[in-house]
């Protein structure tokens, strides 16, 4: 079996770089802590800056095997990479377990979550410790931000030391820290002198918004700009080649071109496709072809809520390329691809596939991407928008 580990770690790293000259790049470091992980970073172009650069972020893990990582009410959950913060949550071992509480955080009961991992045959326990926050604080984010003042995580650690016995590992809400979750993580190990975990917990996600704030800075510093809140209602051009997109921005309609475009928007759930009065599903953004949707007079759902909803696999077809195709099986656009659950065939809820097809189907959309800008560069092109 090939070592994937191996070639992601000596693949070439993406070398985004903005118009000022900085940049960021995304490698897969063939750094090996004491379990033998490869550990992928997005760190700053400046190799010794990245080295004391809060920003960056470091999961750990393989493809070869899953951690076993507990959710915020004990069940056990298979996961290939995860923040190296989660890492020493690894429930394939059986060291004794310490989750530690607050009252002031009530989207995390740690008694439950012990419980949990007791009945699946872990050794677990918890401790609730006193933190006080005000009202408007009393979220996983306001708690995230206490563990970044250094002070506040020297009372925690003090007062959380005398009630940890034996060699337990303590397990936390993911709540340590926002600007430099491996500092406050690795402090409170030493204070504790003991390994410590983070737990995922309900949105709003903090893990989830370190990778954002990332992803974010990423964007911008290869000169992207992202926009929040207008909504795309149709496309511009009639192919083969999208000319841009129309945009509701307020009350008035914009034309925004562009030279590619992904389409992410989702399935039912996410308004990506809608449903209308007259059961007449449709791509809410582009009009583009449906597939998978049941015909007239067959039905569309069925009464049993675990069974296969012939609905639930409705979306847009696409080829090898990720475009999207007509009825005839060909592409209606050269330049848009299709990602996440806006693809038609899968049921993620059922297949616990959600997150692997929007993650693929996104990466790909990328490399497509970046594969069409390379050849066009040595035609003496541009991808720039018409």
């Amino acid at each position: 079996m090939v070592d994937s580990s191996a070639q992601l770690a000596s693949a070439p790293p993406i070398q985004l770089t903005a118009s000022d000259g900085s940049g960021i790049r995304l490698v897969a470091l063939n750094d090996s802590d004491s379990r033998g992980f490869w550990l992928p970073r997005l760190v700053t172009a400046n190799a010794t800056r990245a080295a004391k650069d809060p920003a960056t972020i470091a999961y750990v893990g393989d493809l070869e095997r899953n951690h076993l990582l507990s959710t915020a009410v004990g069940v056990l959950r298979p996961s290939a990479l995860v923040p190296e913060t989660m890492a020493e949550g690894d429930m394939r071992v059986r060291e004794p377990v310490c989750i530690v509480g607050t009252r002031a955080l009530r989207d995390f009961h740690p008694a439950l979550c012990a419980a949990n991992l007791k009945a699946a045959g872990i050794a677990a326990r918890a401790v609730e410790v006193d933190i006080e926050l005000d009202r408007a604080d009393a979220n996983a984010l306001g708690l995230a931000r206490r563990f970044d003042d250094p002070g506040f995580r020297a009372a925690f650690a003090a007062e959380l030391t005398p009630r940890l016995r034996g060699d337990e590992r303590v397990g936390l809400p993911a709540v340590l820290g926002l600007r430099d979750p491996h500092a406050v993580w690795a402090e409170l190990e030493h204070r504790l002198g003991r390994p410590v975990f983070e737990i995922p917990t309900l949105p709003p996600s903090v893990p989830g918004m370190r990778l954002y704030t990332i992803l974010r800075a990423a964007l911008r510093a290869a000169g992207g700009r992202q926009i929040i809140g207008p909504e795309v209602v149709g496309p511009l051009g009639d192919g083969p080649r999208l000319e841009g997109l129309r945009v509701q921005v307020g009350r008035r309609e914009e034309v925004r071109r562009a030279g590619e475009v992904v389409l992410a928007t989702g399935g039912f759930a996410s308004g990506g496709l809608a449903l209308d009065s007259r059961w007449h599903a449709r791509d809410a953004a582009l009009g583009l072809p449906l597939a998978g949707v049941p015909a007239d007079g067959a039905p569309r759902f069925v009464p049993g809520y675990f069974d296969d909803q012939p609905m639930a696999r409705a979306g847009i077809a696409v080829d090898d390329e990720l475009r999207p195709l007509d009825a005839g099986g060909e592409p209606v656009y050269e330049n848009v691809r299709v990602a996440g659950a806006s693809i038609a065939g899968a049921v993620p809820w059922k297949e616990k596939s959600g997150d692997g097809i929007s993650l693929a189907s996104g990466h790909r959309a990328a490399g497509l991407i970046l594969q069409s800008a390379r050849a066009a560069a040595a035609a003496g092109a541009t991808l720039e928008a018409p």
